[in-house]
């Protein structure tokens, strides 16, 4: 298998980028790209550190990020499995790209940037919801933000195919299968729902 090793090897097997897909870009929240990204509940955020690379999905019940400035966005980081992959990533390596979806919308928001990580007691109460606060939240600085073309999500059917997920593993299965069968199995699945509803916040 022959691999390509430079870039002029690699630009020469595609064409010249249109135009629309350079101007397109921007630098900070414009009124559209403002009206986007707050519809948006669900994002991957990918991070990179001395181990490797991170995509984490974060979800919200409303916007999944708030804007402090056209320049700033702030992600709550609410409970999870307290691995804290993306979290120890942006400590050693700021930079950050998200990825903003819309269910029903083959068009996705990307951001690159810069982030933090902060616990400021102010900027968590921001977040307050059932009288739980997030334990920090990641403050993102905006270096550009652009469209990505729908054609991924088209060819993939992501919102006309309905549920396909009959007949996969379960991540009870999954996980007794990674640990020999020391934890997870049919107990771990039937309690999960109960278990995340509980811990939402």
């Amino acid at each position: 298998m022959e691999f390509i090793e430079d870039i002029p090897s690699l630009e020469a097997l595609y064409g010249t980028p249109a135009a629309p897909s350079l101007r397109k870009v921007a630098h900070n929240l414009t009124p559209l790209y403002r009206q986007w990204i707050m519809a948006s509940r669900l994002c991957v955020l990918s991070t990179v550190g001395p181990e490797g690379v991170d995509g984490s999905p974060r979800g919200d019940d409303g916007p999944v990020v708030l804007e402090l400035d056209p320049n700033t966005l702030a992600m709550p980081d609410w409970r999870g499995n307290n691995r804290l992959d993306s979290l120890r990533n942006i400590v050693r390596d700021p930079r950050v790209s998200v990825m903003f979806i819309v269910p029903g919308s083959n068009t996705v928001v990307r951001l690159n940037g810069t982030a933090r990580v902060s616990a400021d007691e102010g900027l968590k109460a921001r977040f307050e919801k059932q009288g739980k606060q997030p334990a920090t939240v990641i403050v993102i600085s905006i270096a550009e933000i652009y469209t990505q073309c729908a054609r991924a999500l088209m060819r993939a059917g992501t919102w006309t195919s309905g549920d396909q997920s009959e007949g996969l593993p379960t991540v009870g299965e999954i996980l007794a299968e990674a640990s020999s069968g020391e934890e997870g199995g049919a107990q771990y699945d039937s309690q999960w729902g109960a278990r995340a509803a509980k811990t939402m916040w």
